[in-house]
């Protein structure tokens, strides 16, 4: 059974950064990583995705140019830069792990998830 474990949340004001972390432990072979997020009262939603090897990446237009996601195979762990915060980047952000090689933007084609980590975003 494959865990995925947030961290790096909090909360910090408006132009800041954080980086989160997701840990994945189990069986991990072979599987692109995605962020999502959710606000109180919306949808979740994508956020970056990363392919297996790293050379493949993606991000929602709300996001882009301000958050890079990256990822390091040897401590099966995915990252989540992000600078030049907004409030309205204020949601519990999630890591999911799909068992492709390949990320998706969609939130079903994901096969685990962690539990979420608050980030907010004061102005």
């Amino acid at each position: 059974q494959v865990q995925l474990v947030e961290s790096g949340g909090g909360l910090v004001q408006a132009g800041g950064s954080l980086r989160l972390s997701c840990v994945a432990s189990g069986r991990t072979s072979s599987y692109a990583m995605g962020w999502f997020r959710q606000a109180p009262g919306k949808e979740r939603e994508f956020g970056a995705g990363i392919n297996w090897s790293g050379a493949r990446t993606g991000y929602a237009d709300s996001v882009k140019g301000r958050f890079t996601i990256s990822r390091d195979n040897a401590k099966n762990t995915v990252y989540l830069q992000m600078n030049s915060l907004k409030p309205e980047d204020t949601a519990v952000y999630y890591c999911a792990m799909r068992q492709s090689s390949f990320y998706s933007t969609r939130d079903s084609e994901y096969d685990y998830w962690g539990q979420g980590t608050q980030v907010t975003v004061s102005s």
